[in-house]
């Protein structure tokens, strides 16, 4: 059996496991999305674009094979004061944009693995100055769930390219972002979580040593390495509690809106996070 369907407006951009369903608290494994692959800094920017989306698939004897695409605009909602020091006059609007990703679920998604790739473009203002962002990421996508515990990790190649002047600093950039996440479901109605997630800004400068050399800002904006550990209680079908720590060695995600000045955030920082989420 096989199927296609389209359509226009607003669409959720499908890459990784979770992004589509981001906003769902109870389809989400930790409070916290590993940061390296869901940015939630530039939130609005991964979560959905304006435009037209496919959606495909074809099912085999063990399996199915699903793939999602779109072009249209990125939503860019409170993206400047992501990019930009909040003291700037600064915009930024997104320009035509695309996404797809290739997913194969095995045995009722016993395996899952996908492919997801995107091709992003925003326009870049601060003041009388103009530029440009592209972002290229590829992420590839593997997790086996035997029902009571899972495994699952995702891999990043990320090139972003900026153009400009002035306060739009230039450069071209290639990150890398990896995780490896163990989850255990006990009991009825509980599950454990540790993972390990790490977020390089640039290969060629993985400690940040040269960037904090240029006077850019201290070496450890450009790195994150955080170990995390998630305790989740589904009271009721409507009813979920959680609470996670986090120990997380450099800054590369935090938020520059609520950390305008880099040269003031501490290397290592911790974070002890409850949630109560209902849905009706």
């Amino acid at each position: 059996m096989s199927g296609a369907i389209s359509g226009l407006g607003r669409f959720k951009n499908p890459f990784g496991f979770y992004n589509r369903t981001r906003d769902v608290a109870f389809t989400r494994p930790s409070i916290l999305l590993p940061q390296s692959i869901y940015f939630d800094r530039t939130r609005s920017l991964g979560l959905s674009a304006d435009g037209a989306s496919v959606y495909a698939e074809e099912r085999f004897e063990n399996g199915i094979v699903r793939f999602q695409g779109g072009i249209g605009t990125p939503t860019t909602r409170d993206l400047a004061t992501q990019l930009f020091p909040p003291d700037l006059d600064s915009s930024v609007d997104g320009d035509t944009s695309s996404i797809a990703q290739l997913m194969y679920e095995h045995d009722d998604g016993r395996f899952t693995a996908a492919l997801s790739t995107a091709d992003v473009n925003l326009d870049l203002n601060t003041g009388s100055q103009h530029g440009t962002l592209n972002f290229q990421p590829w992420i590839l996508s593997l997790q086996y769930d035997t029902g009571s515990w899972a495994l699952t990790s995702e891999y990043a190649i990320r090139n972003l390219a900026v153009s400009g002047h002035g306060a739009i600093r230039e450069s071209d950039v290639t990150g890398e972002s990896w995780y490896i996440q163990y989850s255990n479901r006990f009991y009825e109605n509980w599950q454990w979580l540790i993972r390990y997630d790490s977020l390089i800004s640039d290969k060629k400068d993985r400690s940040g040593k040269a960037y904090e050399k240029q006077g850019l800002g201290p070496a450890h904006s450009r790195f994150a390495e955080d170990i995390t550990m998630g305790l989740q209680w589904s009271v009721h079908p409507r009813i979920l509690l959680a609470a996670e720590y986090h120990h997380v060695d450099g800054t590369a995600w935090l938020p520059i809106q609520d950390n305008p000045v880099s040269s003031e955030t501490s290397r290592r920082w911790n974070m002890l996070l409850f949630q109560l989420s209902l849905r009706f």
